[in-house]
């Protein structure tokens, strides 16, 4: 199907009109399953159209109209919708990649479900798809279970003399019947994933032996996150200047200390993981607590 150019479109909320032009088989207002693909479609009124398959990958959809638009299991890859107004519209089975959204888009009341499901909303374009995921399907929310209760993130450096030892504490954890996700800050570290995946993990292994650019990973962790971060020291190292910060939040414990790496491995589960998972129900009380005392207080 040919692409719908800007000007073709002009007025095509207006609904389908008496000797309208064609365009690739589509009238005015009839969009289904066009294939708009990097259009321009800057301020367009689409609102209540039917844009239902319809491929709006990469189109410039900034400040449009899309109030009540049918999009349902359309395409937007890497779409612009920054300023857009998609209030009331029908996102289910949309595909929703890498979009740009901004404070300005209006994006109450998107409808997830499918038409003869109960009616679902959210606000988020987002989160649509992994919200309708996560209520209607249990393997999803047994696989979010299992990553929260398993997780467990190691930081450290893969230079030549770390990575091995960070390589082991994987293993190790593995046959524990953990989930270790090991991320290498040799390269530009990214912090949304680093503070991501620390929301999923059950506790933090942090090798300050050669930290380098660790220090700024647990800057963005440890203050704003409550999960329990168990240091590691090899031979006669010692914590890095700042690292004394960081004592006045409980979840931090104190560095594990060690001579050789067999060593480590054989007390993981003692001088490592006991300490965590001690620390992890720890914190899970204290919350308990707390909700505890706030529902007394409402009641």
């Amino acid at each position: 199907m040919e692409r719908v150019a800007r000007k073709e479109l002009s007025g095509v909320a207006s609904g389908p009109q008496q000797g309208a032009p064609q365009w690739g088989g589509l009238q005015q207002g009839e969009l289904q399953r066009a294939i708009l693909l990097g259009a321009d479609l800057y301020k367009a009124d689409l609102g209540e159209a039917n844009l239902y398959g319809a491929d709006l990958g990469e189109a410039n959809l900034s400040e449009a109209k899309l109030s009540g638009a049918n999009l349902r299991r359309s395409r937007l890859i890497e779409t612009d919708l920054r300023g857009a107004d998609l209030i009331g519209s029908s996102v289910y089975g949309t595909s929703v990649w890498k979009v740009d959204v901004d404070e300005r888009t209006k994006q109450q009341n998107l409808f997830i479900s499918d038409w003869n499901e109960p009616s679902i909303t959210v606000d988020n374009i987002k989160v649509a798809q992994f919200i309708y995921l996560l209520l209607e399907n249990q393997e999803i929310r047994e696989v979010i279970d299992t990553i929260t209760s398993k997780a467990v993130l190691i930081l450290g450096r893969f230079s030549e003399d770390r990575k091995p030892v960070l390589d082991a504490i994987r293993d190790e954890l593995r046959k524990h019947d953990y989930l270790p996700i090991l991320f290498d800050f040799d390269v530009p570290e990214n912090r949304d994933i680093t503070e991501t995946v620390s929301l999923l993990a059950r506790f933090i292994i942090a090798d300050l032996t050669d930290p380098t650019s660790i220090p700024k990973e647990l800057e963005a962790i440890v203050p704003s996150l409550a999960v329990p971060v168990q240091p590691l020291l090899e031979g006669l190292a010692k914590p890095y200047a700042m690292f004394k910060d960081y004592w006045k939040y409980d979840w931090v414990l104190p560095p594990y200390c060690y001579e050789e790496l067999q060593l480590l491995l054989a007390t993981l589960v003692e001088k490592v993981i006991g300490p965590a998972e001690a620390k992890v129900k720890a914190l899970e009380e204290r919350r308990r607590a707390i909700e505890a005392k706030l529902t007394a207080l409402r009641a």
